[in-house]
């Protein structure tokens, strides 16, 4: 059994992630002979272009040594991302921004950034985006800024294609570049085609030496942060002997905080409703559930690709008194405050941002056991760990917490000190730690 299997990133029985089959695999189990050859040229070409970038990458470190790192009052940052929401924006920049030791993060995004001290984003010109599309501009942009502002650290949150080319960017100009990895090994499992990156889902089946390749690529950074344990013992196990951080994103302990008056909604899912999400796994663990429980109330906040057939779903189950699709929501905190229990199912996870919100608010968490969840949710303490994904799994733990109310209430409680541990001020001291190790750590 591989690494990543044993450690929950993918089911061991299969061997992918998550047990559905995804639309990916089902459309190449039987591929045209004109699809098999697209892709296998197209495989050939990721992995030529995999190749120049560890010839790029090794011979710059070698010709360009890394400079200083730290000007007196502290590190300039530069990074870029794509991001999803400002909630997610705040959890990721907040604390990096709030380090002492941070002086300057210059962001290359095209997403509208909430003012943050510290944080002076940089959004390619419209021109350019019009030419080139949203991501090839942001890159040009961060090349262009890297070139233009020389900072002590380039970074990238995801591998790909951002981190891939931060580190081709700091090698040549002498600085130290950095990977933050919010989805963990899923991004270079398979060669990436879990990632959600159009470039690499297009290879569409497992592409071992691609996999290879990018794990060997996590292995040249100066700095890897990734979200949980468990990211970080797969790297290792693959060859990533570079320093490997766990630093999570930060949650605010007063804008998420337990309620003041009684719920009034059972369980609730927040996030996007992708497939990877498996909400209807979550749909149908609220059938069940309404057997034993037949006043149960359900909500799902959020928005995305599979609304519609979920919604088409829920009314095939005949769920429409006891489930809302409440779509995008502003103040996500006010609806967990009004939630008992918090419901994830995903196929796959990090340390997902959602949980650490559920749980702040005091929400005990049924959650899948995958990825790096079970960093934060211990097993019967603060809620339960699901190994096997099923309906009548869920259903179970979820129901020996709604009819025990003694129970559901420890272990509220239990799931808000747990939370606590990455609270925004925690996780900007880790960031500093980091900070200080990079400026004073030698190449």
């Amino acid at each position: 059994m591989p690494p990543e299997a044993a450690l929950g990133f993918v089911d061991p029985r299969t061997g992918r992630p998550g047990s559905g089959a995804t639309r990916r695999q089902l459309n190449a189990a039987v591929p045209s002979l004109r699809r098999r050859v697209g892709r296998t040229l197209y495989r050939l070409l990721l992995r030529a272009a995999l190749g120049m970038h560890a010839v790029w990458v090794v011979l710059g470190r070698k010709l360009r040594p890394v400079r200083s790192q730290r000007a007196p009052d502290g590190v300039d940052l530069l990074l870029t991302a794509m991001f999803h929401s400002e909630s997610w924006i705040r959890a990721q920049l907040e604390p990096l921004a709030r380090a002492p030791n941070c002086r300057t993060i210059w962001l290359i995004t095209t997403t509208r950034l909430p003012p943050l001290p510290k944080l002076h984003p940089v959004y390619p010109p419209r021109w350019l985006i019009r030419c080139t599309g949203r991501s090839t501009a942001r890159l040009i942009v961060f090349a262009w800024t890297a070139v233009r502002r020389r900072p002590h650290i380039i970074g990238g949150f995801h591998l790909l294609v951002n981190g891939l080319v931060a580190d081709a960017l700091a090698s040549w100009l002498g600085v130290r570049s950095l990977y933050i990895s919010t989805g963990g090994p899923m991004e270079v499992i398979d060669g990436g085609i879990w990632a959600e990156n159009r470039l690499f889902a297009k290879i569409e089946t497992p592409a071992p030496v691609i996999e290879r390749r990018l794990f060997q690529a996590v292995g040249r950074f100066s700095q890897v942060v990734v979200r949980g344990s468990r990211a970080r013992e797969v790297f290792r196990s693959r060859g990533a002997f570079n320093p490997i951080e766990v630093i999570t994103g930060g949650i605010d302990g007063v804008t998420f905080a337990p309620p003041l008056t009684p719920p009034d909604i059972d369980l609730i899912f927040t996030g996007r409703l992708a497939e990877i999400k498996r909400i209807d796994v979550f749909l149908r663990t609220v059938r069940l559930v309404r057997d034993a429980v037949p006043s149960v109330s359900a909500i799902i906040v959020g928005d995305g690709e599979r609304r519609t057939a979920l919604e088409a779903l829920a009314r095939e189950l005949d769920l429409g008194d006891c489930i809302t699709f409440a779509g995008h929501q502003a103040d996500v905190a006010g609806w967990l405050r009004r939630s008992k229990i918090f419901v994830l199912t995903s196929d796959s996870e990090g340390l997902a941002l959602s949980l650490m919100e559920a749980m702040m608010c005091g929400l005990p968490a049924v959650v899948s056991d995958v990825g790096d969840l079970g960093d934060l949710v211990e097993d019967g303490v603060n809620g339960y760990l699901v190994q096997r994904r099923s309906p009548e799994a869920f259903a179970e733990r979820i129901c020996e917490l709604l009819l025990n109310e003694d129970k559901l209430a420890a272990n509220s409680r239990a799931a808000r000190q747990a939370a606590l541990r990455h609270e925004t001020g925690r996780v900007a001291r880790r960031w500093d730690e980091i900070l200080e190790q990079e400026a004073s750590r030698p190449r």
